[in-house]
């Protein structure tokens, strides 16, 4: 008797054990509830984004991303203080962000983000985060704003996407999150209340680069460099919903291509074909 109760609670601690490791926390989504455009579903059919979830050898659908090996540079490889400093730099005093955009914040942010930049080629890594480099600049004009300089409502209610008559949802953060939708869909991932706080997103320096890494994945600008035909000039076309293309705003689409060729110029990468849209 008292070794079947021993083996019992052997049993229950290995399979807790193994709960632990495989399912994560109890309140991870399963996949058939996963939004698979910046989570990962698991071979243990549990969502996240953590490391575990996202492995190519763990991941089974969503973003996933593969393992490399150690030659294969980190994101904090490649964005160097030396690089951050030609990005941002000295800031005058009529910029609303003094010591709100920083290397740190940006690399801390990039964790939970681990797919962004994931290719096992070195170069591709660096060109896509020389195009993330290239919108937020221009869109923030050098880390300059938060918040951007029209602070119009930017509204368009719906019965799913409803917003709230005291709040404004013009864009905020390094790649400008603006309209209720977004504010409401990305509160949600990432753990704020989007339709009644989207201030959140210039408050919180680490939760404004989020945004941007989900504005970056929900969106698809990060499945752009997964494939070969397509290039720069198609993550302009994505991040300004066309607005800058097909001769909409020549200037402004232009300005994009000239940061992301300074990038990878940085980098020392070619920036491939296809730049403009």
């Amino acid at each position: 008797m008292y070794r079947f109760k021993v083996l019992f609670l052997q049993a229950i601690l290995i399979a807790g054990a193994l709960s632990s490791l495989f399912s994560g926390s109890a309140s991870e989504l399963i996949c058939g509830e996963c939004d698979l455009n910046i989570n990962c579903c698991s071979k243990w059919h549990q969502c996240g984004r953590s490391d575990e979830h996202c492995r190519e050898e763990n991941c089974i659908k969503g973003r996933c991303y593969p393992k490399c090996n150690s030659t294969t540079l980190s994101v904090s490889d490649i964005v160097t203080e030396k690089f951050w400093n030609k990005i941002a730099p000295y800031l005058p005093l009529q910029c609303d962000n003094i010591g709100f955009y920083t290397r740190d914040v940006f690399l801390a942010a990039a964790d939970s983000y681990l797919e962004f930049a994931s290719s096992c080629s070195n170069d591709v890594r660096k060109r896509e985060i020389a195009a993330y480099f290239a919108h937020a600049v221009q869109e923030t004009s050098s880390f300059c704003y938060i918040n951007q300089i029209n602070q119009s409502t930017f509204c368009e209610a719906s019965e799913e996407y409803p917003c709230n008559p005291n709040k404004k949802y013009f864009g905020r953060g390094p790649l400008q999150l603006r309209w209720n939708y977004n504010y409401i869909v990305a509160g949600e991932a990432l753990g704020f209340d989007g339709m009644n706080n989207p201030e959140a997103v210039a408050r919180d320096a680490e939760l404004s680069f989020k945004a941007s890494f989900w504005t970056w994945m929900y969106r698809g600008v990060h499945s752009t460099f997964t494939h070969a035909s397509k290039g720069f000039g198609e993550t302009i076309r994505i991040i300004t919903q066309g607005n800058e293309c097909d001769g909409s705003n020549t200037a402004k689409m232009n300005d994009r291509v000239k940061y992301y060729k300074k990038n990878c110029n940085l980098f020392r990468v070619d920036p491939g074909d296809d730049l403009t849209c």
